[in-house]
């Protein structure tokens, strides 16, 4: 089971402003025309300061970089075997009492080829477990599978983000907390609440 990010439907509202003028056929008034001119004017910079206003509070902050450090070390769980045979599944072990509360990496293997960006479709072989005590909750590792291939645009934040920066032939374990992966839900074997540990192999880029 890939991470994939949940499809969330959006409603989204447009404001329309609209102003009218109306002048007397027979009108010439200047005082009236400019009060006229005046209030359009004030009305159509108001319209044009709530859309700047509205286009400010739409905005999402750019996610903060993941912690990086290395397996085994406070808050990222130890590869008990095959941390760096990329022939091999790798197994990991249950995490420290208190998770990490953002994304935390570990490169266990430095790939040598194209760095990943949020944009690529990428091709990977992945191990799943739960932080809490190690347990598996999926993996692409089978025998003559091939590597999964998915967009990083969409997979959960935490899985996208973890694998961002890596370069072709690296693995990297990533250690993903609720906030960026299913939050409170449950996800078929993974309980909500639950932070999620990866080991990511980055096989190719599409």
């Amino acid at each position: 089971m890939i991470p994939v990010r949940r499809s969330l439907k959006i409603s989204s509202s447009v404001l329309a402003l609209c102003v009218a003028v109306s002048v007397a056929a027979a009108c010439g008034d200047s005082d009236s025309s400019d009060a006229s001119s005046s209030s359009a004017a004030t009305t159509t910079t108001a319209a044009a300061d709530t859309t700047d206003t509205a286009a400010a509070e739409t905005t999402t902050p750019a996610a903060a970089p993941p912690s990086s450090g290395t397996s085994g070390s406070a808050g990222i769980p130890a590869i008990t075997a095959n941390g760096t045979d990329l022939t091999k599944e790798p197994t990991i072990a249950a995490g420290g009492a208190t998770p990490p509360t953002g994304l935390a990496i570990a490169d266990l293997v430095a790939g040598e080829g194209k760095t990943a960006v949020a944009s690529d479709t990428v091709n990977v072989r992945y191990t799943g477990v739960l932080y809490s005590d190690g347990s598996k909750f999926d993996a692409s590792w089978k025998a003559g599978s091939e590597p999964v291939e998915f967009p990083l645009s969409g997979v959960v934040p935490g899985f996208a983000e973890g694998i961002v920066g890596m370069k072709i032939g690296g693995r990297r374990e990533i250690v993903i907390p609720p906030a960026l992966g299913y939050g409170d839900e449950t996800s078929g074997p993974i309980p909500g609440g639950s932070t999620l540990v990866f080991v990511v192999d980055l096989v190719s880029i599409s």
